[in-house]
Formats: C-alpha cells, sequence, structure tokens
C-alpha cells in the first residue's frame, strides 16, 4: 500500500552512516533523498503507465471507471481489471472504483458476479506509484487512510450478497491474491501463479487471509504462503483448496463462461439465500479479522523493517 515514501527516504537517509558507502547514495539532505526515492518509483512506472483503459461513455455506467471495463450480459456482471500494461496494478483510484464496481453489481440485475483480469496477469497486487502519493498530513495521516481504505475495500468482498467468481487468467499477487479466500469460486488457468510476498516486503497479511487461508489449507500451507512467501502454481493452489478448478490455458475462457452461463441461469434468490446461510456466521469474525490486520499493517508500513525492505525491492527493480 501507499504512503511511505517520505519517512523512507529519511530513514534510508539517516542508515546511510551504518551502511557501506559502496552500497549507498549519497543523502545531502532530507528532501534531496526523497525525491530520489520518488524519481526511482516515477521511473519504474511511467514508462509503462497504461494506454489501455476505458473511455467515457462507452456505454451506460462504464463513465466513472478508469481501470476497469464492467459490463453485463446474460445475468453475469463481469468487473475485470483493466491496466494490462502495468499488469493491472491496483492504484489508490482503482481500489475505489473496485468498490463501487461492486456495490452497483450487489443492486444491479445479474445473477452472479465474475471478476478477473485483461491481458497476461490476474492482477499484480499493489501499484508502485501509490508509494508516491503523501497527503499534506505525512506519512503517518497516509498509512492511516490506506488502512481506513483497505479495510472498506476487503468489507465490500466481505459483505457482497450475490455468487462471487474470480476468473484468474494469469498471475496473481498480494491482495489479489488474499481475498480469494472471500469469493464463493475461484477458477484459474493452468499459467496462473498465486503469489504473497509479505515478509519479503515487512508486511503482513490482509485480505482476511490471516483467517481464511489456514481454514482453506490448513495452518501449515498457511504459513508457507503467508509468512514464508511460497508461490503456488494453479495446480497446487486447486490441490490445497484456494482454488475451485485449473483449465488448460488454451481452451480456459471458453470453458469457464460456458459453465457460468449456465449457472446464471439458476434461480437467483436460491443462490443469494444459499449465500447467506453459508456466509453470514462467519461475517461478524471476518469483518474483525478485516479490521486488526488493516490495524497492523498500518504499524508496519511506518516500520523501519518495511521501509528497508521496500527501498531494497525497489533498488533490485530498477536494476532490471
Amino acid at each position: 500500500m501507499a504512503g511511505v515514501a517520505g519517512r523512507l527516504a529519511r530513514r534510508w537517509c539517516r542508515s546511510a552512516v551504518r551502511r557501506p558507502l559502496k552500497d549507498l547514495a549519497i543523502c545531502p539532505n532530507q528532501e534531496t533523498a526523497r525525491q530520489n526515492y520518488v524519481d526511482l518509483v516515477s521511473s519504474l512506472t511511467s514508462s509503462s503507465e497504461s494506454s489501455t483503459q476505458v473511455k467515457p461513455g462507452a456505454d451506460r455506467g462504464q463513465q466513472e471507471y478508469e481501470n476497469l471495463v464492467v459490463t453485463s450480459e446474460d445475468g453475469i456482471t463481469k468487473i475485470m481489471f483493466n491496466r494490462p500494461t502495468r499488469k493491472n496494478a491496483i492504484s489508490t483510484q482503482m481500489y475505489q472504483e473496485i468498490m463501487l464496481a461492486l456495490k452497483a453489481a450487489s443492486k444491479d440485475d445479474s445473477t452472479i458476479t465474475v471478476v478477473t483480469g485483461n491481458g497476461d496477469y490476474y492482477c499484480s497486487g499493489n501499484d508502485l506509484a501509490n508509494f508516491t502519493d503523501i497527503p499534506p498530513g505525512g506519512v503517518e495521516e497516509k498509512a492511516k487512510q490506506s488502512a481506513i481504505m483497505l479495510r472498506d475495500f476487503v468489507g465490500t468482498f466481505i459483505d457482497f450478497p450475490k455468487p462471487l467468481v474470480a476468473v484468474v487468467n494469469g498471475p496473481a499477487v498480494g491482495i489479489s491474491v488474499t481475498i480469494l479466500g472471500l469469493f464463493d469460486a475461484v477458477y484459474a488457468s493452468d499459467r496462473a501463479t498465486f503469489h504473497t510476498p509479505f515478509s519479503h516486503l515487512g508486511l503482513s497479511p490482509e485480505g482476511c487471509a490471516s483467517y481464511t487461508f489456514p481454514k482453506i489449507m490448513g495452518p501449515a500451507k498457511a504459513t508457507e504462503m503467508l509468512i514464508f512467501g511460497k508461490k503456488l502454481t494453479a495446480g497446487e493452489a486447486c490441490a490445497q483448496g484456494l482454488v475451485t478448478e485449473v483449465f488448460p490455458d488454451s481452451t480456459f475462457q471458453k470453458e469457464v463462461w460456458t459453465r457460468l452461463k449456465a449457472y446464471s441461469k439458476l434461480p437467483p434468490n436460491s443462490m443469494r439465500i444459499s449465500k447467506q446461510v453459508i456466509r453470514n456466521m462467519e461475517k461478524e469474525k471476518l469483518h474483525a479479522v478485516n479490521a486488526e490486520e488493516s490495524s497492523v499493517l498500518q504499524e508496519r508500513w511506518l516500520s523501519d523493517e518495511c521501509i528497508n525492505a521496500t527501498m531494497n525491492f525497489l533498488s533490485k527493480k530498477a536494476k532490471l
């Protein structure tokens, strides 16, 4: 999530006195250090800004979305992440758009709602550019805002009343993986992977994964993913219960959408009520887990460990 740029730059600069000069850029002052950080992130993001976005007025209801394509057809509302040249990384604006799209889908005439990605990736997690967006209140205020947004974002999935299906067309990273435990079905291409590298970035789980993943796959397998950052293949994710079924990539879209269209013809009220019976016992617990995870992450984003890990990650990206 966003919001550590200023503090990262200051602490990175302070840490310079404790690290070998060959490993560091010289930090004449805090402002220069911060600008160096912002320039680094900008260099990684500006060259690949997505030009494939929804055009205003494409159809009714599309005007508010710049990073999604939302369509309703055959009883299915499809929410497609639409930043393919950014591997569908989720920007701050995109978080808001996804929440808006889900709230609209919960009230429309569709029977089921599907989330998928445009291009080679399902979703690569948070956009690096989020790290440069610092409000006047500073990094502490940004961390607070980000925690509130995360809690609201995950809460939208917890409360979604209709059958919610993920169609994972490619690699999935971070929060796009952790929220899968809140979906009712997850269909994946055999080229999809599932990666939650939280410890590598000095972070902790979100999306209620600290609760749902141990329930789905058992504590030991959940630890491998959430703490040790093991990347799962689609087959492994299916064997562990995170994915419902895996399809060959060559026939993935045809097979999945044929199945979803058949499901969309089932009685809608029956499906909503069945979901309510299945999920309602867990709702209060999930909201409590979501609040706790968001609170912990607010602290992690401001920690030296997270800041140093993030800077190391960005530096490696810059060298690629």
